[in-house]
């Protein structure tokens, strides 16, 4: 039996994660208390207080999962994973591999989209991140209205062709966010449907320079190439918006290379 699952949001929007039946917890922040308690019953749009702070009860989504999803690794914001989803026509259904777990942070976003009837494969050839990242696909598998098919393969990306084709016949779209992304193109485009995409996430133009040379040796067309800077505004205190003073600026370059086939003339 699931118990339910409460996000507890500050005014800043910061977001805790409880399930009602967990007992006793200890959550950064928030300090130890037990969890049925101090929730007694409390209901969805109650506030609630613990210790000095004051915080409303509200139904978790992907917004809530991700504040408060554990991290080890680094992991992609929401500002790239949601473009990469986008312009890879990644949607409902969709078969998808992401090369790299980590933390899952693209996982999270990803799975949100797929819905019951999509596959998700994930690749992490170290232990220790893939423990963090199934932790937190974990908990969003509770809170999402539908989840995808999830693989999570303890792998290297350039080893797993055969795995990924046990699971599903082909891809529709494939992230590579690991150090060397160029490494596993050739094997992974193999992989794709015409008309699939791969996806590198690369920090440095270097990373980039040899993810577009891949592309190309490995017959993909590169379709985009380059960078999503984010900036955030706020409120003025004397009225009006004005820009914040620290936008988000360079997190990497993102490549998206489509299999379009043989372009012979006919």
């Amino acid at each position: 039996m699931n118990h339910e699952w409460l996000a507890l949001v500050e005014e800043d929007g910061r977001a805790y994660l409880l399930q009602r039946g967990s007992g006793e917890v200890r959550v950064r922040g928030l300090g130890r208390f037990n969890v049925d308690e101090m929730l007694g019953e409390v209901a969805v749009g109650d506030n609630v207080k613990i210790g000095q702070k004051i915080l409303r009860v509200l139904k978790p989504g992907l917004p809530e999962a991700r504040r408060s999803m554990k991290r080890r690794a680094q992991i992609i914001l929401a500002k790239d994973s949601g473009y990469l989803i986008s312009r890879m026509g990644i949607s409902v259904g969709s078969r998808v591999l992401e090369g790299g777990h980590g933390s899952a942070g693209l996982a999270m976003h990803i799975a949100s989209v797929l819905g019951a009837r999509g596959t998700l494969i994930s690749v992490e050839n170290r232990p220790e991140h893939a423990s963090v990242g199934k932790e937190n696909m974990d908990v969003l598998k509770d809170v999402l209205p539908e989840f995808p098919d999830w693989h999570l393969l303890h792998s290297d990306v350039t080893e797993c062709h055969n795995e990924v084709l046990g699971i599903v016949p082909e891809l529709d779209a494939a992230i590579l966010d690991m150090a060397e992304p160029w490494k596993a193109v050739s094997s992974i485009s193999g992989i794709l449907r015409p008309g699939g995409r791969i996806g590198c996430y690369c920090p440095t133009s270097i990373q980039l320079e040899k993810s577009w040379e891949a592309c190309e040796e490995a017959g993909l067309s590169v379709e985009w190439a380059g960078e999503v800077i984010e900036r955030r505004w706020s409120k003025a205190s004397r009225g009006g918006v004005r820009p914040g003073n620290q936008p988000v600026g360079h997190t990497a370059f993102l490549l998206i290379g489509v299999n379009l086939g043989s372009l012979e003339e006919m």
